[in-house]
């Protein structure tokens, strides 16, 4: 991780914006029903990734987290049997807004929580993909479980999460980038993935080898509808919402989109794109105390602000890599 001191906009002007966004933080990472999670319990326990990886540093920015998950969430509906899993299996359609908070806060938990009580997460998650299954609209049997599925799943997490960041918050380097899928290995290795990337030569080979199996689908623009709709953040950022859906409809390979063919409405509009990293820059100066990576660093002994410590003075010009445009690939791992 590079260390660049310096800030575009003074602590004290943030200070306000800080305290808002950080109420808005613990709403949306307590799931109405859920037990509370307290990331600095147990006090010196690590986690399964360590404080100065690429994931602890992409995942503390709720932008590109946004953006990246709805990405990914594509790339995973266009795949029929998880499509058919997740829309049947889940409460997407008649809790929206519940489940994306369940889904962000198990992220939070395997990437910030202490080992001991992650681990305890995912081997909950894998007994309830134990007791999903079923067929396909066109025949196919499928479970939740199958390792195959499941490779597929988490490499397009990784994917999204760490696009996002690198396009709307601060560009990563090839080499970070792959830091970030071989990271993603220890967690996909607990839920059950087996053959994952470990890099993004390897993303790219998956990418080209699963797009004869990706097919478009009805149930993927209900799904950007929905995300765009559900009252996921406070009605005065839902304009920014329904911008950062597109933003994740953008990040998607362009042949990928053409082969599923998204609709011309979830186009970025002009001035989107320099918004929504005008957005993901500032997002990434923000110390929310009462969030998962600011008191994760209090559970390990680190300042509030120990990950706020790696920012840019400005975000530089976009160079999307190759994994952003139509890939082949070169080779897995």
């Amino acid at each position: 991780m590079r260390k660049i001191h310096g800030s575009a906009l003074p602590r004290l002007l943030l200070l306000p914006l800080e305290s808002q966004l950080d109420r808005v933080g613990r709403r949306l990472m307590q799931p109405d029903g859920a037990p509370r999670f307290d990331f600095r319990q147990p006090l010196g326990e690590e986690a399964l990734l360590p404080p100065d990886s690429v994931s602890w540093r992409i995942f503390k920015n709720p932008i590109s987290l946004f953006i990246g998950g709805v990405a990914a969430v594509i790339l995973e509906l266009a795949e029929p049997a998880v499509r058919t899993g997740v829309w049947e299996h889940s409460s997407f359609r008649k809790d929206t807004v519940g489940r994306l908070q369940r889904t962000g806060l198990a992220a939070m938990i395997t990437v910030y929580g202490a080992r001991s009580r992650a681990e305890k997460m995912i081997a909950g998650v894998v007994r309830q993909h134990d007791r999903v299954g079923g067929t396909t609209p066109d025949g196919r049997s499928y479970k939740a479980n199958d390792p195959d599925l499941l490779d597929w799943v988490q490499a397009t997490a990784t994917f999204g999460f760490t696009m996002a960041y690198s396009r709307y918050v601060s560009q990563l380097s090839a080499e970070e980038i792959s830091q970030a899928f071989a990271e993603a290995l220890v967690p996909g290795r607990l839920y059950g993935a087996r053959n994952t990337p470990t890099s993004l030569s390897g993303w790219e080979k998956m990418l080209a080898e699963m797009k004869p199996r990706l097919e478009p689908s009805a149930i993927i623009d209900e799904f950007l509808w929905l995300v765009s709709e559900a009252e996921a953040f406070p009605a005065v950022l839902r304009p920014l919402q329904r911008s950062m859906v597109r933003a994740a409809v953008a990040l998607v390979p362009q042949d990928v989109q053409h082969m599923l063919g998204l609709p011309h409405r979830y186009r970025m509009r002009l001035g989107e794109e320099n918004l929504l990293r005008q957005a993901g820059s500032m997002a990434d100066r923000l110390v929310l105390p009462s969030l998962p990576p600011a008191q994760s660093c209090l559970r390990l002994g680190l300042p509030a602000d120990y990950l706020y410590h790696w920012i840019p003075d400005a975000l530089p010009d976009f160079t999307p890599p190759p994994a952003l445009r139509a890939t082949s690939g070169s080779g897995r791992g």
